[in-house]
């Protein structure tokens, strides 16, 4: 499906609404993923689950930044697979990888966040972490780039 035809089904179901662009809280939401990044890796030795969740959520708010960027944010319930979606239909071929592994993680972290019965592993964890640091910079990337002429303080 293409970008366009994405958004239209997106927007006719009520998952995205349109939302004007606002660099305040861009930065206000990759301010919050960098904060996320620091607060995971802290927890690496002390809970991988936690560690695991927060870079996840690096990502989740990287993401919606980008979604803000673009003109739009999630609506009604699914937020995270919208946002995860999004980056999917937005994001070019080359970045296919991460938004997988954005999307692995999104339905992991829901099992541990819901289900008692899982567990995850430092290598994991670890592995959470450097994907989640990828995303966050990719995003930080894209946003510059479009916007030069924009001070950005992130």
């Amino acid at each position: 499906m293409t970008y366009e035809k994405f958004i239209d089904e997106y927007l006719k179901k009520g998952l995205l609404k349109k939302q004007k662009s606002n660099f305040q809280a861009i930065e206000k939401l990759i301010s919050r993923a960098d904060k996320e990044l620091k607060t995971a890796k802290a927890n690496l030795s002390i809970d991988e689950g936690i560690a695991y969740t927060v870079a996840y959520l690096a990502m989740l708010h990287a993401g919606r930044a980008f979604m803000l960027l673009k003109g739009f944010r999630p609506a009604d319930g699914y937020q995270h697979k919208t946002v995860v979606e999004f980056m999917s239909h937005s994001l070019s071929e080359e970045f296919r990888t991460i938004v997988e592994r954005f999307d692995k993680m999104r339905r992991k972290r829901n099992i541990f966040t819901y289900e008692v019965s899982i567990s995850i592993s430092r290598t994991e964890a670890d592995n959470a972490l450097n994907t989640a640091v990828k995303f966050v910079n990719l995003i930080k990337d894209i946003i510059k780039k479009e916007n030069p002429q924009t001070e950005l303080r992130f």
